[in-house]
């Protein structure tokens, strides 16, 4: 998956842009990728997955998110299927300047600081957001900007959230190695679901595999075959949301050995499949890839 700097335009008379997706997913392009602006998104309902630096996992029901500047993320309407309603701010930081001294600038400081981690937020956050965000698209001017700092007002008073990386992700660790790793992401991307030969793969980088390894743990802080397993593991946890039986996802996603499958199933999410497809089905909660030390989950793109 490519790696690329989006241009973000203002709307016409204002000071920020927003989106409001609800067209086919087929009609949309959710590249990996990063802009200055800060950009909420919040995905009305639905399933997908949220990649955003480090982190990547999946959502049911919706999904609320701030994705601070400069920080590489996906698309949310990545693996998703029909129907899919979004509604996105792309703003600036600067445009929420206000005297230090005020309260109000304290706490709106302290949620941009920590947007820079990826901030996610609950259903009921989402729920009670959601009028606002739809007035959005109706209000122009001045109004439209005094909601926007309404809205960020009170996102910086809750207290229901949780942040999805533990170290910030500058968009420099994607643009230094972007070629290269480029190319070993697209390579597992593709091949996901056959044997996939270290080997290979260090030819394809055009380097020797005890160079291979060395590259790839110090730009993503996890090996090669950790990178597999978890990519591996992302994709059957998109398909046992889609009602397919576990020994086909197994198959599906490259690992020949049930048992193996499951072994690793429960070292990334602490879960059994089977106790992902209850909570999934049954609980409709929000389904992560609740990895251990989950924060810590390195690109995967």
């Amino acid at each position: 998956m490519k790696v690329s700097f989006e241009r973000v335009i203002a709307d016409e008379r204002s000071s920020f842009r927003t989106l409001h997706n609800d067209a086919p997913i087929s009609e949309f392009k959710w590249e990996y990728h990063y802009h200055p602006e800060i950009e909420l998104v919040c995905i009305v309902s639905g399933s997908g997955t949220r990649h955003v630096g480090y982190h990547k996992s999946n959502y049911s029901d919706g999904d609320l998110v701030l994705i601070g500047s400069n920080i590489p993320h996906s698309g949310f309407g990545l693996n998703s299927i029909d129907p899919h309603e979004e509604i996105v701010l792309q703003f600036r930081e600067e445009i929420l300047q206000f005297p230090q001294e005020e309260m109000e600038a304290r706490s709106i400081k302290n949620l941009l600081e920590l947007s820079k981690y990826g901030i996610l937020f609950n259903t009921a956050t989402k729920k009670a957001l959601l009028p606002k965000l739809r007035k959005m698209l109706e209000y122009e001017g001045y109004k439209r900007y005094l909601l926007l700092l309404e809205i960020i007002f009170d996102l910086s008073t809750r207290k229901d959230y949780r942040l999805l990386n533990n170290e910030i992700m500058p968009y420099t660790i994607i643009s230094k190695n972007k070629t290269r790793l480029e190319n070993i992401f697209t390579y597992v991307e593709n091949n996901y679901e056959k044997d996939i030969n270290i080997e290979d793969v260090a030819r394809l980088a055009n380097l020797t595999l005890p160079a291979f390894c060395n590259f790839f743990k110090k730009a993503t802080q996890i090996t090669f075959t950790e990178f597999v397993n978890r990519y591996r593991i992302n994709k059957a946890c998109l398909l046992m949301a889609q009602d397919k039986a576990i020994s086909e996802c197994s198959y599906s996603c490259g690992f020949n050995n049930v048992t193996y499958f499951n072994r690793m199933f429960k070292k990334y999410t602490e879960k059994t499949p089977s106790e992902f497809i209850k909570n999934f089905s049954h609980n409709k909660v929000n389904v992560d890839l609740n990895f251990k030390d989950e924060t810590k989950i390195k690109p995967q793109f």
